[in-house]
């Protein structure tokens, strides 16, 4: 049996998700919470196996719930299901740490597939979604940073401050600076800590 708990907001949609899986032999809604806060005081009592997550949630979106839920449990598997299909927020989603990604104009039978999916280690996603995931790294070239732009920011990432690059690098602080601000403009990012989310996320060091 996959038990499962439902997040959303929207009265008639929750409800609606509760009869289809637990009309279905072999899964069980075993809660259902209209925001992020009630699923979180559950969740210390009882764990599921799945969450469907919306992401358009009062007070606190899905996305920052998903992170508050796998901060404290990280081994829960999270499926979104959202009328969203930006790129942004499938991208924020899967960082924040969710199993899987559907639409809301999914049928019937594809969550509950997905659900499946999720449980035996899968990673369920639209097909459109999963598209812009793949599309995501065919459009995107890596950043044409200089091999010493490259050097300055794996030292960024390593936490290195501006003195401690310039000695391990053997330049100056202002030249540092220089590097850096080119890195900004190349990365389109607009500090330090963005620039090393950058590079750890693309992989970039």
């Amino acid at each position: 049996m996959i038990s499962v708990a439902i997040v959303e907001d929207d009265d008639e949609i929750r409800e609606n998700l509760s009869l289809l899986i637990n009309g279905t032999p072999g899964f069980s809604c075993i809660a259902t919470f209209p925001n992020c806060k009630e699923s979180l005081k559950y969740f210390d009592n009882e764990i599921p196996d799945i969450v469907l997550m919306d992401i358009g949630l009062p007070e606190v979106n899905g996305i920052e719930c998903i992170k508050l839920i796998k901060k404290k449990y990280s081994s829960l598997d999270i499926l979104v299901l959202s009328i969203h299909e930006n790129d942004q927020y499938v991208f924020d989603a899967l960082c924040a740490g969710a199993t899987g990604y559907l639409t809301k104009d999914s049928s019937p039978t594809r969550i509950l597939d997905a659900i499946k999916e999720a449980y035996d280690g899968g990673a369920p996603m639209s097909s459109q979604i999963a598209r812009m995931v793949v599309g995501s790294f065919k459009i995107q070239p890596p950043p044409e940073l200089t091999p010493r732009e490259f050097e300055v920011l794996n030292e960024l990432v390593k936490g290195s401050s501006y003195k401690v690059i310039a000695e391990a690098l053997f330049i100056s602080e202002e030249t540092v600076r220089r590097h850096i601000k080119s890195i900004y403009r190349k990365l389109e990012v607009h500090s330090k800590s963005e620039a090393v989310a950058k590079a750890i996320k693309e992989r970039l060091v």
